[in-house]
């Protein structure tokens, strides 16, 4: 009998793919230590267009791990908190079998 992929299984392995990537590890992290920031100021701190900030951005959007408010011309993005606690509890669980 085959085991079928549950629902937290692909919703782990979508938070996985939207963590793949340096960059976007270190938005996390410094979303996580500050309550917001603001794009133009991400765009000044990491070393990369604007347009590749921007994909990793919508990429981390995309995953539900960030929230990003429009206050023009800016966009505020922050952690989505529900998200990322889902995450640290379902990588918990999968990290202690």
């Amino acid at each position: 009998m085959q085991k079928q992929i549950t629902e937290e299984q692909k919703q782990m392995a979508r938070f996985a793919k939207a963590m793949g990537h340096p960059v976007r590890i270190y938005i996390i992290e410094l979303l996580a230590k500050q309550a917001c920031c603001y794009s133009g100021d991400l765009s000044e701190i990491l070393p990369i267009a604007k347009s590749t900030l921007s994909q990793h951005l919508k990429e981390l959007k995309e995953a539900g791990l960030i929230q990003g408010t429009i206050e023009r011309p800016k966009i505020k993005y922050c952690l989505n908190q529900e998200n990322w606690k889902k995450v640290q509890t379902l990588y918990k669980r999968f990290l202690d079998l």
